[in-house]
């Protein structure tokens, strides 16, 4: 049996960044037999209203044009579907997520595609996968009451229906670089392949 997995970066840094390091070690981990690489730090435009509407159209009546503004989603979405684990790398800047990394997410939560809703509540419909959350921050202590990203990321992936969620944080970075890389350390070796 094959393990994809879909590696997502979200930092704006490319060199000497954290959460890219962080994501190419839990990916040489894991070992997997394919890898799907996005980063979203370009091409993921934020949603407007004509996408909107594409989106909330059938698809059996969408037009050529809305077509083409949901492509780029379905891509997403495919991505998704094709991987066995997600590895999501993201800094926190000022307390929540990059921008980029929202566009992504608001690209792919679609209702009748990734989730629904049923008589019984929400559904997600990605499951069976996992996702490995790597976070980065300069101050900002993971779990704390002034992280809006981690918590925000867990309920995004349970929306969508996956729900095994772990976290590799090197938080606190200019607080304590070397308590934050022992952490990272021991949550990257408490990792199951």
């Amino acid at each position: 049996m094959t393990h994809t997995v879909l590696r997502i970066d979200a930092s704006a840094r490319h060199e000497g960044s954290e959460s890219r390091s962080l994501t190419q070690r839990i990916v040489d981990r894991l070992s997997p037999d394919a890898i799907i690489h996005r980063d979203v730090t370009s091409v993921i435009p934020a949603i407007d209203a004509d996408w909107l509407t594409a989106n909330w159209t059938p698809e059996d009546q969408r037009t050529d044009v809305q077509r083409d503004q949901l492509a780029l989603s379905e891509t997403l979405i495919d991505e998704i579907m094709t991987a066995d684990t997600l590895v999501i790398g993201t800094p926190i800047y000022n307390f929540g997520i990059p921008a980029t990394l929202k566009s992504w997410i608001d690209q792919i939560a679609r209702a009748g595609v990734t989730f629904r809703y049923t008589e019984k509540g929400l559904e997600g419909l990605m499951t069976g996968k996992r996702a490995i959350i790597a976070i980065a921050s300069g101050g900002t202590q993971v779990g704390s009451d002034i992280d809006f990203a981690s918590g925000y990321l867990r309920h995004i992936m349970g929306f969508i229906g996956i729900t095994d969620v772990q976290f590799v944080a090197a938080d606190q970075l200019m607080v304590d670089a070397d308590a934050s890389h022992a952490k990272a350390e021991a949550a990257l070796a408490a990792l199951a392949a």
